[in-house]
């Protein structure tokens, strides 16, 4: 936030000199900012009048304002031992500290020179600034008021006032007081209709708060003016991308990078070209992207933008350690970089390097103090890492008569960001209305995650299953071990065992059926919005059959926020010896079908909102040599997310899809989920 670091003021010194000590020209310098030139002119008339206090007065003037402040403000001290009593040079002397950044001696001094003279313009206006400085600006605002009273319409004044107003509105945002900053801003655009700076800052803010439609009309206004046109579309095109609007945003982009000429001021070259490039990244179009980035690369080579647009090219591609080069790159060349610093937080998140990450957005705040999207990140990481207590309760039935209701509920006890503690219990009471059979299943677990490696992640749990039968009870071990592995970009790999009983109604646990699973999971994302999911399970039972699934689904997502996605999923099942009578094992089993998937993913969305899943698919099923059976699945979800740490939701599915139990039936559940977080942070962090 811009703020006036220093103050000009009029010099009214009563010149009689002769004329060779006529300093006219000098003045120009100053009034016009030719401090260079005005240093240069005042140093020969004080080697010539070197007792010439006005000449003495310009010269430091000219000093300080040129960049020089150390020694503008030694000059001015020697000046002050010199002349005492002189309220001008003490004016000066206080607005040379201004210069060299000691905001504290400036408000110190300042009100020394107030209690001494309350009707000097000067030093009102100077306190006002100073602090400003100091990010005190509720008082700033009441001096540069009272200094415009002594000076009404007076253009310094002014000027610093309307910066008074926008550093006031960014403190208040920078602390989350949005409706604050947004009366300030309004208040601004009271006195200075329709300005530019404060336009801006004003969308900004509406783009902070999520306040989409509020930034868009606030654009609207600012492209009113031609001469502002390019910059609101620019704005325009962001509030779309944020909206979910790609296209739209593309759109606005293009035109506003299509208008750039000759003539078009450099920095607004740069703030285009870089949203267009953006705008290109985000709709995928990474062929474009990559042909414009290279460009630049070679017109400014190692610039933190060119390199930020790199970057972001890279992570839509998820080749995450390009990206990584590049933010390191951007905090050699500046280690206050909001991109750099940002940019490989979400970098290292992306490759499993946790703390790395936390650490990269501790570092944003360093500079960025309460910035909204590094607080988030830091949220967001922690939350994974949070301890958690996940309780779900449904009903089932079929039109087999078989019901059963279940509970289920899972603690996840993470350690650090590699170890996390595993434990669950589930219930389950499965009954058939006809025959009248019931049984009854308390299973018990502990286990563990370990990240072996950013790209390995091994997870292993154990434990019992005590089953209540109508002929017996029984108890039997129970397990879960798997390795993920993420051998490529864009794919992941899961092998594992996993010993269960089969429980799905009362007849089937009365025969304690024990199943080995050998399975293995691969999924693979493209840049093209394509993505294959696969997974295979091989299955030997206690009673010596054994079974091969395969599941796979190709599809294609066309949205993405919300997520909506379509394609073909395919399964294929086979026993090895086929039991009709006990339970559904046919030789040859394939079944086809289409689905159609929208998500609003509970894990982004914000708290006091909704979230919500609807899976609908249709399709056929063979089985052995029999005629083709059409077939159907409806599932759903829709939650409430009350704030960062619960949430809950109610679910429910309907299909059917031959099962494990039979064919020709249709199955329903609906269900009832609480998500818990324990604590505000992970029990590692201090």
């Amino acid at each position: 936030m811009s703020t006036l670091k220093h103050l000009s003021f009029t010099l009214l010194f009563a010149v009689s000199f002769g004329f060779s000590q006529n300093m006219q020209k000098g003045f120009t310098y100053l009034e016009t900012g030719k401090y260079t030139e005005a240093v240069t002119f005042f140093k020969t008339v004080l080697d010539e009048y070197p007792d010439n206090k006005t000449a003495k007065l310009c010269y430091g003037r000219a000093v300080g304002l040129s960049g020089d402040s150390e020694t503008a403000v030694q000059l001015f001290t020697n000046l002050l031992n010199q002349y005492p009593n002189d309220f001008e040079v003490k004016l000066n002397y206080a607005e040379s500290l201004l210069w060299d950044s000691n905001f504290k001696s400036a408000k110190s001094y300042y009100e020394i020179l107030i209690e001494e003279n309350n009707q000097s313009f000067s030093a009102l206006l100077g306190y006002a600034n100073t602090l400003s400085n100091l990010k005190l600006y509720e008082d700033a605002l009441t001096h540069v008021n009272k200094a415009l009273d002594l000076s009404p319409g007076n253009q310094n004044a002014m000027t610093s006032k309307k910066y008074i107003y926008l550093g006031y509105a960014y403190q208040n945002q920078q602390a989350q007081n949005y409706e604050k900053a947004e009366s300030l801003l309004k208040e601004n655009l009271g006195v200075f209709k329709e300005d530019k700076d404060t336009l801006l800052n004003l969308a900004n803010l509406y783009l902070i708060m999520g306040a989409l439609d509020k930034a868009t009309e606030t654009y609207n206004i600012l492209e009113q003016n031609p001469d502002n046109k390019r910059t609101a579309l620019n704005g325009l095109a962001l509030a779309q991308h944020l909206n979910g609007k790609e296209k739209e945003a593309l759109k606005l982009s293009e035109q506003a990078f299509l208008s750039i000429t000759d003539t078009t001021d450099a920095v607004e070259i740069k703030s285009t070209t870089e949203r267009y490039v953006q705008a290109l990244i985000w709709n995928k179009k990474f062929k474009q992207a990559k042909q414009l980035i290279t460009n630049l690369v070679q017109q400014h080579p190692n610039e933190n933008w060119v390199l930020a647009l790199r970057a972001t090219l890279n992570i839509y591609k998820s080749d995450f350690k390009k990206s990584l080069a590049d933010y390191n790159q951007i905090l050699v060349n500046d280690s206050t970089s909001f991109d750099g610093n940002l940019g490989k937080a979400n970098t290292l998140k992306a490759l499993g390097r946790y703390d790395d990450a936390l650490t990269s957005a501790n570092n944003t705040l360093k500079f960025y103090e309460n910035q909204k999207d590094a607080t988030q990140f830091i949220k967001t990481l922690n939350n994974q890492f949070t301890p958690s207590l996940e309780t779900k309760a449904s009903y089932s039935f079929d039109n087999g008569d078989n019901e059963a209701y279940m509970f289920q509920t899972n603690l996840e006890y993470p350690t650090s960001t590699k170890f996390k503690w595993l434990a669950g219990y589930g219930y389950r009471n499965t009954s058939n209305t006809v025959t009248d059979a019931k049984a009854s299943s308390n299973n018990f677990s502990l286990g563990l995650t370990y990240q072996l490696l950013p790209n390995m992640t091994l997870k292993g749990t154990a434990g019992i299953t005590s089953a209540k039968v109508d002929t017996d009870n029984f108890t039997q071990f129970l397990t879960d071990v798997s390795v993920q592995l993420k051998p490529f970009k864009l794919q992941v790999l899961d092998v594992g065992y996993k010993r269960e009983i089969q429980n799905f109604n009362a007849d089937l646990l009365d025969r304690e059926i024990v199943m080995n699973n050998f399975y293995a999971n691969y999924s693979l994302s493209t840049n093209f919005n394509l993505g294959w999911f696969t997974q295979y399970f091989y299955t030997t039972q206690s009673d010596n059959n054994a079974r091969n699934l395969l599941f796979t689904s190709l599809y294609y997502n066309i949205l993405a926020k919300p997520s909506l996605k379509a394609g073909l999923n395919y399964q294929y099942i086979t026993f090895k010896d086929q039991v009709p009578s006990i339970y559904f094992s046919p030789e040859r089993f394939n079944a086809g079908e289409i689905f159609i998937n929208l998500i609003k993913d509970e894990t982004i969305t914000k708290p006091k909102a909704w979230f919500y899943e609807l899976t609908a698919a249709t399709g056929y099923q063979f089985i052995e040599d029999d005629a083709k059976q059409s077939t159907y699945r409806i599932q759903g979800k829709l939650g409430y997310k009350f704030s960062e740490r619960a949430l809950l939701n109610l679910y429910g599915t309907r299909s059917n899809i031959a099962s494990a139990t039979a064919a020709g039936f249709t199955f329903t559940e609906i269900g009832l989920r609480f998500k818990w977080y324990l604590f505000k942070k992970p029990v590692f962090r201090k």
